[in-house]
């Protein structure tokens, strides 16, 4: 076994990016502050922990990736297991006769240092022979426990310091490949991730203790020198019985790096299509894929000073967000707005009408088709009682239960379902709603006819 060649290290360093993503995703959320309560349940994504500590909790100590691969003779398996570990930094200002006492909040000029715990990235690599059918790889490993300090000063006068401690951290990575049979030279690989750290503490000490510990966002990178992988989401047909019996645990394998090659595999514990890449536009990480960018970076840049200083102190990486909110130019915010990633010609359709206008289709008439709801004719001009179903996400809809409405259209979409668009009787504002084409929008199963007085 040795360390990844410059060749692999290269190959990997398009789905670095993407596993960077994986790697950070939610670390730290906007406002970037260690006091917003976004922010006080940490590491959401692929924490694997010790034994034991997941069994009440959901979590786990291990994942498991298994995937299908044509290798050739000689053939090399480079392996690079990557992932977070806490780090907790305390905070300790000085004393004037001497010596430190930790403090909640330390105050410099430029930030405000509270207590958190950092992510370390770390990173466990291999390079093996592809393994024989019969041969089994076992990779132990162990990050020992440290603690560093480092001294603060201000006009090089020491007032305070960090001091972060780190705990052990034991695993180890499981390696096998059996053929497939079939007429295909195919394996199936099969890679196993476990955290073997010895418990030092109860489970009753909470998820807390058990993150120092733990393998957070863990991820793999897998390559091949010759071979390639095959997609597990979108197969060859003559493999799709094949994959469909591969086992993933708590990850997911898709293909990395440029589309059309095949020799880099990321599995993650966040879902991807294969060949993910980072959108050009996007100026840096913000640690929130849930979010969207713009307002991500436009809310950033108009915090507060007091705020800022907070996220500054909070975290290096809520600082470097911080810093490229307050220095984005115009025309790189702008490009943050939207883009076209492709256009495709449209035929068939009437001049100036899109494709999805019921205009365009003579056999939709809003106006005048009908729905059958408990073997009784309902359309425009119907009077119903609304029952939102539990299933919608549309809290607003659930204050409307049991009101009665009028129904405006009956509207058929894209996908073949059909919508009762309706406006509430007693609203004062239901004229104006339907002057501008506004409706609330029920599904048939939601509504029940008004017998007529």
């Amino acid at each position: 076994m040795t360390a990844l060649t410059e060749e692999f290290d290269s190959r990997f360093a398009q789905a670095r990016q993407i596993a960077d993503a994986v790697l950070f995703e939610g670390y730290v959320l906007y406002p970037y502050r260690a006091s917003a309560a976004k922010n006080r349940l940490r590491w959401q994504f692929g924490v694997l922990v010790p034994p034991g500590w997941g069994e009440d909790s959901g979590e786990h100590s291990h994942q498991r990736t298994e995937c299908l691969m044509e290798s050739r003779p000689g053939d090399r398996l480079a392996v690079e297991l990557r992932f977070l570990r806490a780090q907790r930094r305390t905070v300790e200002r000085a004393l004037p006769g001497g010596g430190f006492e930790p403090v909640e909040e330390l105050e410099l000029a430029d930030r405000v240092l509270v207590p958190w715990d950092e992510g370390v990235e770390e990173r466990i690599e291999l390079l093996v022979p592809v393994p024989e059918p019969a041969e089994r790889v076992v990779h132990p490993f162990r990050l020992l426990a440290g603690e560093d300090i480092e001294i603060l000063h201000e006009e090089d006068v020491p007032i305070g310091r960090l001091v972060r401690r780190r705990e052990s951290v034991e695993g180890v990575l499981r390696l096998t490949a059996r053929a497939v049979p079939g007429p295909y030279a195919v394996q199936r690989l099969t890679v196993v991730v476990e955290n073997t750290t010895v418990r030092t503490a109860a489970p009753a000490d909470g998820r807390e203790a058990a993150l120092q510990h733990s393998l957070v966002s863990a991820h793999l990178l897998l390559g091949l020198d010759r071979g390639s992988f095959l997609s597990v989401t979108d197969p060859p047909e003559w493999a799709r019985e094949a994959v469909a019996q591969c086992r993933n645990e708590h990850t997911w394998p898709v293909l990395a790096g440029p589309p059309g090659r095949c020799r880099v595999l990321l599995s993650s514990p966040i879902i991807l299509e294969d060949h993910p890449s980072i959108a050009p536009e996007s100026p840096g990480a913000l640690y929130d894929a849930t979010e969207i960018d713009e307002i991500l970076a436009l809310r950033t840049a108009a915090l507060t000073d007091r705020e800022k200083r907070e996220a500054r102190g909070t975290d290096e990486r809520a600082g470097a967000v911080i810093d490229l909110a307050d220095s984005m130019p115009p025309e790189v915010l702008e490009r943050l707005h939207g883009a076209v990633r492709g256009l495709r010609e449209i035929t068939g359709n009437a001049p100036g009408r899109p494709w999805w206008d019921p205009g365009d289709d003579p056999e939709a008439d809003p106006e005048h088709d009908r729905v059958v709801v408990d073997g009784r004719q309902v359309g425009a001009g119907s009077r119903v009682v609304l029952r939102p179903g539990r299933r919608r996400t549309d809290a607003q809809d659930l204050f409307l239960d049991g009101r009665t409405a009028l129904v405006e259209a009956v509207l058929h979409d894209v996908d073949g379902s059909v919508h009762l668009a309706v406006t509430v009787e007693d609203d004062p504002g239901a004229d104006l709603w339907r002057a501008q084409g506004r409706f609330r929008y029920f599904q048939p199963d939601e509504i029940a006819l008004l017998e007529e007085p």
